[in-house]
């Protein structure tokens, strides 16, 4: 969780101290500011050989304890530590900070397109790399003393929180986890967890905010506290502010909330929109900058900046702007003249001159890192940005402004959560800067005060597990566990654990019920006429209850290992597994092999289409464009008409469509999730680029942004990667020796598309 910067800790001489010193008082007496007490606590528990789970809020600096567990894995000669992260963003910032502490020659940096010092000391890696370190058995795991696992929240993601979960159950168990999480409400539950699949694991939680925030509402005639105490006067929390109260009276048409016009009176008035350079105007006047105005659309931060300018905004002065056009310039002078015009870096640079950035992932990451670099540095007074900034990087700020309470899901506008809210506003307040933070939340019409001060006074949110048994994970678990051992480990997973406490809860007022239920027989036996017919009809309506809750139980009980069997008996069908579930005696078959290296939610679409040569004919470009095409997922709100190349791209295409509507009605016969259909979306712009094509070109054609291309890109070549290695393994297969020819050459047609499409910005970024 890197909300605080690196603490400055000197290089340490593992052979300095005699292993009967105190870590912590040497590692302290480094440190340019005295530990909190849930930092000391969670360092002590380390120093004692324990894992810790630090549960705390944004900004309150639980990187520190992170920092301890480097600096105990360089006091010992051999030992090493992961550090990983969920987003590259966040890898590389921590990868920079780590070679300013330690020396470049101590820390490597993987991520997938990037690989630096692989095997040195300290590893900062996404948290996926690690993943795959680990079903690999890979050597460098060896030696291996602690693992950060940095917003370990993140297991609760729909789409990528199962990595965390494999992580921890499949991670040896010698190895210590130092796990940062946001401040979670069920942080016991998720301890006790941790506790149960790994050993000596301590919970240590802080509620308390390092710099106090405070909550208001921007109006269109003033900034009003959201609470207020007892003499009016802002307060953290409390009463809701009457003025609130009353305007929102006034926004609804008084009582009842009806804002069509009562008979024989006047419409009501709709309150006038804030625009964004009133909230430009208002923070400055407050002297809430620097801040964050957090806008749920890209687009949305890209016309706020264009409104700023518009408007006159000017945030900086003289020597400001300089600076900012020195950094600034620096990037612009690697682009070439044709990138400079369709990146419109002008209006980017005019835009930080007066003060005013936006950052979302549309933009390239060098725009981005530039954008970090001057908003720390003081210099851009004034971000708008999509909630992906929330995510741990180190932007924190005086000021979040929250511009409305809700947001589109990709289906429909939905209000944001208790836990969205408290990660948004987490960014607000700078350590050892601020004495206080501010949160503002934009007035409309749409505003409860209600709803909001709910929103503002609930400071935590619950983990949820989203494991699920994939493909894959079962033929990587089946090469180093019998289908006994793989059932068992997954049953211990965190989704089984909430699982069963939920049963225990369940049970418990079944137990409940069915002691209702004999007093309601009872009652029934003694009583007569009208008084037995009532209690007979309660009785039958709580057996009845009884009976769903029962099976709901039994539903719930044992979830995850029947998932992972029906898994296994698809795998089966298919060939990727030898043997029988019956007598547990299972093997990984030759193709099953591919598939351990193929990730992702089409593993086994990809793994179907390199055994059966669904890719046939097809040169280096046409197969960039198809791993594109099996990578790309098309935001909600651009799901348009695919843009595929023709030829034998497209015959190669339908062939892959037609197997994936083959594994989908097979998953569907065996109850397992589906994946998404393959979208050729951005294949064409992909197809062309590697052909040569001009970034103008590719982005007129595709209609994405530069920073979502190179994004696509990323995942495309990793993609290719995937599929190389697989061919590679298969080369070395005795089995397979009779397509080894085959192999070969897709194995290094891979590797050629891979060379054709990472150039020019795409190599910037991978290299960044």
């Amino acid at each position: 969780m890197n909300d605080t910067p690196a603490q400055p800790v000197a290089p340490v001489d593992p052979a300095a101290h005699a292993p009967t010193d105190s870590a912590l008082a040497h590692f302290e007496s480094r440190l340019e500011y005295p530990l909190d007490p849930f930092q000391r606590n969670a360092c002590e528990r380390l120093e004692a050989g324990r894992s810790v789970l630090v549960a705390a809020p944004t900004g309150s600096g639980k990187t520190t304890v992170a920092e301890f567990a480097v600096y105990l894995a360089r006091r010992e000669r051999d030992a090493k530590i992961f550090y990983t992260a969920p987003i590259k963003a966040l890898s590389n910032q921590k990868f920079h900070e780590l070679c300013e502490e330690y020396g470049e020659d101590e820390v490597g940096l993987l991520t997938g397109d990037v690989n630096i010092r692989g095997d040195a000391p300290i590893v900062v890696m996404t948290t996926e790399v690690l993943r795959n370190m680990i079903y690999a058995d890979s050597d460098t795991l060896a030696d291996l003393a602690f693992v950060v696992l940095d917003e370990v929240h993140y297991l609760g993601d729909r789409f990528r929180g199962a990595v965390w979960e494999e992580i921890i159950l499949h991670l040896p168990k010698r190895v210590r986890l130092v796990s940062l999480s946001a401040t979670v409400s069920n942080a016991e539950e998720f301890g006790d967890w941790m506790h149960a699949v790994r050993g000596e694991t301590d919970v240590v939680l802080s509620e308390v905010r390092p710099v106090p925030l405070y909550q208001h509402v921007l109006t269109t005639k003033e900034l009003l506290p959201l609470f207020v105490d007892k003499q009016g006067e802002l307060a953290r929390g409390g009463r809701v502010n009457p003025e609130l109260r009353m305007l929102g009276n006034r926004g609804r048409g008084g009582r009842g909330g009806d804002r069509r016009r009562s008979r024989g009176g006047p419409p009501q008035r709709r309150t006038r929109r804030i625009s964004r350079a009133d909230i430009a105007r208002a923070l400055d006047e407050t002297k809430l900058l620097p801040a964050i105005v957090f806008i749920f659309s890209r687009n949305g931060c890209d016309q706020a900046v264009r409104q700023c300018l518009y408007d006159g905004i000017a945030l900086t002065n003289r020597e400001e702007r300089a600076e900012i056009r020195r950094v600034a310039q620096q990037l612009i002078d690697t682009l070439s003249d044709e990138d400079r015009r369709v990146l419109e870096t002008r209006e980017w640079l005019a835009g930080l001159e007066r003060g005013v950035a936006a950052h979302h992932a549309g933009l390239l990451p060098a725009f981005k890192a530039v954008v970090e670099q001057l908003f720390q540095r003081r210099l851009v007074k004034l971000v708008f940005a999509t909630e992906t900034l929330a995510l741990g990087i180190n932007m924190p700020a005086r000021a979040v402004v929250i511009e409305r309470l809700d947001k589109f899901n990709g289906e429909q506008r939905v209000p944001l959560t208790s836990g969205e809210f408290t990660q948004l506003t987490g960014r607000a307040g700078r350590r050892g800067i601020d004495i206080e933070g501010h949160s503002v939340v934009v007035w409309s019409d749409a505003v409860d005060v209600e709803e909001l001060s709910q929103l503002a006074g609930t400071r935590s949110f619950p983990v949820k597990s989203t494991f699920r048994p994939t493909a894959n994970m079962a033929v990587n678990l089946l090469q180093r566990l019998s289908y006994v051992q793989a059932r068992d480990t997954l049953e211990l997973s965190f989704a089984q654990f909430q699982a069963d406490r939920a049963v225990v809860d369940q049970a418990r007022e079944l137990q409940a019920a069915q002691s209702s239920l004999k007093g309601y027989e009872a009652a029934a036996a003694r009583a007569h006429g009208s008084d037995k017919k009532r209690w007979e009809d309660r009785a039958r309506k709580l057996r009845r209850q009884l009976e769903r809750g029962r099976r709901q139980v039994a539903n719930r009980t044992g979830t995850i290992a029947r998932t992972f069997e029906r898994v296994v008996e698809e795998l089966l069908e298919l060939g990727y597994l030898d043997g029988d579930t019956r007598t547990g005696e299972l093997t990984v078959a030759p193709y099953g092999e591919l598939l351990r290296r193929i990730y992702g939610d089409r593993d086994l679409l990809v793994a179907e289409c390199i055994r059966d040569d669904l890719w046939r004919g097809l040169d280096a470009s046409g197969l960039a464009a198809m791993c594109c095409a099996l990578s790309y997922e098309p935001r909600r709100d651009d799901e348009g008409g695919e843009r595929g190349p023709g030829g034998k791209f497209a015959q190669a295409f339908d062939r892959v469509i037609n197997r994936w509507v083959e594994l989908d009605d097979l998953a569907d016969r065996y109850r397992l999730p589906r994946a998404d259909m393959p979208h050729a979306g951005l294949a064409a712009a992909m197809y062309d680029w590697s052909k040569g094509a001009t970034l103008e070109r590719v982005l007129e054609s595709s209609g994405v942004g530069a920073g979502d291309f190179v994004r696509w890109t990323k995942q495309t070549i990793d993609m290719l990667d995937q599929v190389a290695q697989a061919c590679e393994v298969a080369l070395s297969l005795e089995a397979l020796e009779h397509e080894s020819t085959r192999f070969g050459l897709l194995a290094a047609l891979a590797r050629d598309a891979k060379r054709s499409i990472r150039r020019g910005i795409v190599e910037t970024s991978s290299s960044s």
